[in-house]
């Protein structure tokens, strides 16, 4: 009997998994906290007309957007508790690292390409089940953001019109165009196969290897699926709220749901798209990881459930577009001045191409300029040199400079 109880003491208790359950779900309050949420409301509808209006007929808005790009994928980890430099990304970007790129990095660079994705594609695309289904790395065999695909209809009636033809005059010309006709169809599967391949390599889309995810690293209990159209339920919802405030309940329902597992900055990058899907960001893809970064640590994160949370991502509209409207007028400012230095220049000056490639980074290096600029890296120096740029590293590795 000693023995027994022995042995049933030494044996180590098994387990037991806890999963995490599906929230009951996210309640947008009703009637929501109008006293709460009025002032920083009007203060972020203000804030985005004022910036996008500001980029309607700005010269420098794909630079602005460039620029923006890089800036909030960084903060997205910065947001996280990662530090990721911002030279750093900029040389990842333009394939040129000094040193073997870190896994904050690589994150940081899947944020930056998602939000060029984003910001190229229409206004409803990320919002949309394609779009959603590619952004999470599970867009289907030739799905494109435009929604265009497959063969085109002019051709389709060019070889039916030339079949009839051909089929009016003998049976052989029929043999052939059926095989012209195969060997068409070939090829068009050879071409998806390659653009998928191209894409597969780029990172946009997943793998049949990455579904099969390791239990180590993902909770395979977790349902992304059902979580994720919960939040879509809850953007339903928001269709007769003001776009601010449709896109700050967007950012706390994901937050609160955790649709994703190892995602949380894609949340933001879809409440900035409910911007643009209601028409009140017609000109850029706002920063929500930027203007989180300037809400204290205390109010950035208030009890889950609390009635005020969405006026903190209002705050976060509010200021990251105080800050886009700053960055705008420092960066146009910047490029008078230096445009002077154009004046009298041969047609075939390099130099408006580099200022114009310049303000579309956030740091240049003398290897990226030559890339660019199709010229040799001395030449690139020269023509910093020529036109006044600001040195930002002040390394010794290597050199770089910027419009800051």
């Amino acid at each position: 009997m000693t023995e027994a109880m022995f042995m049933i003491a030494s044996v180590a208790p098994i387990p037991v998994k806890v999963i995490k359950p599906l929230p009951s779900g996210y309640q947008i309050p009703d009637p929501l906290p109008w006293p709460q949420i009025a002032g920083p409301l009007a203060a972020a509808e203000d804030a985005l007309a004022r910036l996008d209006e500001r980029l309607a007929k700005s010269p420098i808005r794909d630079g602005w957007i460039a620029r923006t790009h890089f800036t909030d994928a960084c903060a997205s980890l910065w947001f996280e508790g990662e530090l990721v430099h911002l030279e750093d990304l900029v040389l990842h970007d333009a394939e040129m690292d000094v040193r073997a790129p870190t896994h904050e990095l690589t994150r940081a660079h899947a944020v930056l390409r998602a939000r060029r994705r984003i910001a190229n594609a229409k206004p409803g695309w990320a919002l949309s089940i394609a779009g959603l289904a590619g952004l999470r790395g599970r867009g289907g065999q030739g799905e494109l953001e435009d929604g265009s695909g497959g063969r085109n209809e002019e051709t389709d009636e060019e070889l039916d019109a030339n079949e009839a033809g051909d089929e009016a005059d003998s049976a052989e010309p029929l043999r052939l165009t059926v095989t012209d006709a195969r060997l068409a169809d070939a090829f068009a599967a050879v071409d998806a196969a390659i653009a998928k391949a191209d894409r597969t390599l780029a990172g946009e889309i997943a793998t049949s290897r990455s579904s099969e995810r390791d239990p180590l690293v993902y909770d395979l209990d977790w349902d992304e699926d059902e979580r994720l159209d919960a939040w879509r339920a809850v953007v339903d919802q928001t269709h007769t709220l003001p776009p601010a405030l449709a896109a700050a309940i967007a950012a706390d329902a994901w937050s609160a749901l955790e649709p994703l597992q190892h995602t949380p900055w894609l949340g933001r990058l879809l409440a900035a798209s409910v911007l643009r899907e209601r028409g009140k960001t017609r000109w850029h893809l706002s920063c929500f990881h930027d203007g989180l970064k300037a809400i204290p640590r205390e109010r950035r994160r208030p009890p889950r459930g609390s009635a005020g949370r969405p006026a903190i991502h209002l705050g976060a509209i509010t200021a990251a577009g105080a800050a886009g409207l700053k960055d705008h007028d420092r960066w146009l400012t910047a490029r008078t001045l230096l445009a002077r230095k154009l004046d009298g220049r041969r047609s075939t000056s390099r130099l408006p191409a580099l200022l114009d490639y310049v303000l579309t980074r956030p740091i240049v290096s003398a290897g990226m300029i030559a890339k660019e600029l199709r010229i040799t890296p001395r030449a690139a120096q020269d023509l910093v040199a020529e036109l006044g740029l600001r040195e930002a590293t002040g390394r010794g590795r290597y050199r770089a400079w910027g419009i800051l």
